[in-house]
């Protein structure tokens, strides 16, 4: 019986630990949408550690963990003796994975898609052009291939998605400029939110798979201005189905 019972312990307090991820990380969400939605405005307290308890049903330990990792997305911060403050939104790492996700239907009143494609404009022309001087074979060779998944999964959303991502980042890459590289990485999760909503709010995805073929040929010619325009329509196309997924944002929320 003693080691029936010390086994049943060890077996729950295993399923604890396994639970407790995913309880801080569901409880970080709420607590993050909940500020998103202004339940809890720029600049005001959070309530307590115990009515944060009482409110979202957990412990102390997971609110603490849950406010570190707010914290350390810029969402929050916490000062002795004075508690937590929600920041200013303009504090928030706006470019990270999770933030996005908090943002959710609220991402419209942030207007990051439409700060993500001024990024695009200002950033993809000029590294089509230089790419179009500087990509190695191999690179032109992952651009053509994440083109021919593009054109293969245009009836897949998700799929699609996957794949453009893949050549704007090697595009970027490709430029061989040390910031536009630093910068793929850094836009990386936004560029993945921005294409996908555009990619799942569009029912025809032949423009795009179109154009992002005639860009990867301007780079095989060495082309640099037909690179560039190529560039600029794609991001003409961007403009249009921005409007189709902010229209579509709109009915959601």
């Amino acid at each position: 019986m003693k080691l029936e019972s010390e086994g049943q312990s060890r077996a729950e307090s295993s399923s604890s630990s396994e639970r407790r991820p995913r309880v801080r990380r569901n409880i970080t969400a709420a607590i993050a949408q909940d500020i998103c939605a202004d339940r809890y405005p720029s600049g005001s307290p959070l309530p307590r550690e115990n009515d944060l308890c009482e409110l979202y049903g957990v412990s102390r330990t997971v609110i603490r963990e849950s406010l570190k990792v707010l914290e350390s997305k810029g969402l929050v911060r916490g000062k002795p003796r004075v508690g937590t403050t929600v920041c200013d939104r303009d504090e928030w790492n706006i470019l990270d994975a999770e933030v996005l996700d908090w943002m959710g239907p609220y991402i419209k009143e942030f207007d990051l898609l439409g700060c993500i494609l001024e990024a695009r404009r200002t950033i993809e022309p000029a590294a089509a052009e230089y790419a179009a001087e500087r990509a190695s074979a191999q690179e032109i060779a992952d651009l053509d291939k994440a083109w021919r998944q593009m054109r293969d999964s245009a009836g897949e959303p998700e799929s699609f998605t996957d794949a453009d991502v893949m050549f704007h980042t090697v595009l970027l890459t490709a430029s061989h400029n040390q910031v536009f590289r630093r910068l793929s990485s850094a836009i990386h999760a936004a560029l993945k939110y921005a294409l996908h909503a555009s990619n799942i709010a569009v029912e025809n995805r032949e423009d795009a798979v179109l154009v992002h073929g005639q860009l990867v040929e301007a780079l095989r010619m060495r082309d640099k201005a037909g690179a560039r325009e190529c560039a600029n329509r794609m991001l003409d196309l961007a403009v249009r189905d921005l409007a189709a997924a902010e229209k579509a944002i709109g009915r959601t929320k």
